[in-house]
């Protein structure tokens, strides 16, 4: 009896293992992007998160210049409002886009390495989201230009 009891409350005390949660739903309202191509014409920068997850969480265009993100589930195009001095690839080191309550702001660099034709490493981002009424979400990004 006293051997059932112990088992018992080991069995309770012990907690059971994590179910998988599926897919990294990414930090914060912002999810994975998919798979995507690139753009018709010009450049297109591919940032995935830096988390365990490493999913693709935005593709900012160059032509048009808008920057594509999933936020709360939904995948929407965001128009550039204002942008910084040029970086290359047409792209500018601070990049402000807009779009109904969403303003999201790019910060980054890039490096061009001799092994890439037609494109940049991004070696240094930040992606932030604001909203009104929301917290405002910040995360590091890191990725690929690619131009056609």
């Amino acid at each position: 009896m006293i051997l059932l009891a112990l088992m018992l409350a080991l069995q309770t005390a012990v907690p059971a293992p994590a179910t998988n949660p599926g897919p990294n739903p990414g930090p914060g309202p912002l999810g994975a992007i998919g798979k995507q191509k690139l753009p018709a014409k010009g450049c297109a920068a591919y940032l995935w998160s830096m988390d365990a997850g490493r999913q693709l969480v935005a593709m900012a265009t160059a032509d048009p210049a808008q920057i594509r993100l999933a936020i709360d589930g939904k995948t929407t195009d965001y128009a550039m409002a204002t942008q910084s001095a040029a970086i290359g690839f047409g792209f500018g080191g601070v990049t402000v886009y807009r779009g109904g309550d969403v303003t999201a702001t790019l910060d980054m660099t890039v490096a061009v390495r001799a092994d890439i034709s037609a494109g940049a490493t991004v070696t240094s981002a930040t992606l932030r989201i604001d909203r009104p009424g929301r917290d405002t979400v910040v995360m590091p990004v890191g990725g690929l230009i690619g131009c056609v």
